[in-house]
């Protein structure tokens, strides 16, 4: 393996076994692809295109182990999006972060840094190695690639994730582990409500919100905190933006601005519906109120979260779109009736959405989980 002086690469093979060795100079024998020292643009792209398809085999192995080990913590692969899909959007996304010399090389010195620098490489080749050919592994742990999924009716779900996808979303999040996903809106589900989506926005703090529009983008965002109801706009620069076809990419916040996140509905003179990012009318992301359009107009890029055009044309149409909460759920406020006790405020998020509009405050026992509508 070339480069076998650099301290870095020395200190990272310290942790696989004399045994192992071999097989990780394979790695980097294979993914420098025969391109020498030459740093020409064929052997550049050769490089790649074996790191490509080198990045595929090891990410399907990796998704392998996850189910072969029974490690999918709730999730059901047979209800959600394409696995082999998956696996070639995050190798491709994986594969953009190869890097040539400031010579413009690629050789075998960037296959290193890059296997090094890139967590996930490096993580899911330890998995392989650990897992996949049963070889211990100095002081290693088996990582947690998937956050638990909880109250989640599958039945009837076509969810828009997919294994791979949620491979790389997860870790974007902050303390991406401590609580269980749990899907509290889904127009497969519940139908295509903006209150009912604004209820499950509301209500359970944390939240990723997918869209999938009618030409086969999917795309959506991160929100760090539940949303309120307010012609103002709110969140903090831990909220981003990220699309998943036709590319797996991720946008944080850029300082340019703090226009995280936005909700609004029956307001005369100020934009009903959702936003992320940008401004009025030309938010980065925005779903109208009427819950059957939105727009992307983030040319060249959004200010807020430097992305560009999510959506596959500016003005999309809505397909499906699933709110999942990812954080740990609001406490109890004081003052509220004790355990058990119901109101019809608890049973319909529609009522609940519409008291909060006109000022009213809740004095019941906490938000009833949209699952309720599957009963």
């Amino acid at each position: 393996m070339g480069n076998t002086d650099s301290a870095m690469v020395q200190k990272r093979m310290a942790r696989f076994r004399p045994e192992e060795r071999t097989m990780i100079d394979g790695v980097f024998d294979r993914l420098q692809g025969g391109s020498g020292t030459s740093g020409s643009t064929g052997a550049e792209k050769s490089v790649k295109l074996e790191a490509l398809q080198f990045l595929q085999e090891l990410i399907c192995a990796v998704v392998q182990i996850l189910t072969s080990r029974g490690r999918l913590r709730g999730w059901e692969p047979g209800q959600m999006g394409d696995t082999a899909l998956g696996v070639r959007l995050l190798a491709e996304q994986l594969c953009s972060e190869l890097r040539a010399s400031e010579q413009g090389t690629c050789d075998v010195s960037c296959v290193e840094d890059w296997i090094f620098r890139v967590p996930q490489v490096s993580q899911y080749l330890e998995i392989l190695v650990a897992e996949g050919l049963n070889v211990s592994l100095n002081s290693w742990t088996a990582p947690t690639l998937l956050p638990p999924c909880k109250d989640t009716h599958w039945k009837d779900l076509k969810c828009l994730l997919d294994l791979p996808t949620l491979m790389f979303l997860a870790p974007q999040l902050p303390d991406s582990y401590s609580a269980p996903w749990r899907l509290v809106f889904s127009t497969h589900l519940h139908g295509e409500s903006f209150t009912k989506m604004a209820s499950g926005l509301m209500h359970h703090g944390p939240t990723v919100l997918l869209i999938k529009d009618t030409k086969g983008h999917v795309f959506g965002g991160f929100a760090s905190q539940a949303w309120e109801m307010k012609p103002q706009f709110q969140g903090d620069s831990r909220c981003f933006l990220f699309s998943v076809f036709p590319a797996l990419r991720v946008y944080t916040a850029t300082g340019y601005n703090e226009h995280f996140m936005y909700l609004n509905q029956h307001q005369q003179t100020m934009p009903n519906g959702l936003g992320m990012g940008g401004q009025h009318d030309y938010f980065g992301l925005w779903l109208d109120c009427d819950f059957g359009r939105g727009h992307s107009r983030a040319r060249p890029r959004c200010t807020t979260y430097g992305s560009p055009q999510l959506s596959a044309d500016e003005n999309f149409t809505l397909d499906s779109v699933e709110v999942w909460a990812v954080g740990n759920p609001p406490q109890p406020a004081e003052g509220e009736e004790e355990e058990g006790k119901k109101s019809v405020l608890n049973v319909d998020p529609e009522v609940q959405a519409m008291m909060e509009l006109t000022g009213k405050t809740l004095h019941s026992e906490g938000f009833s989980e949209l699952e309720e509508d599957f009963d």
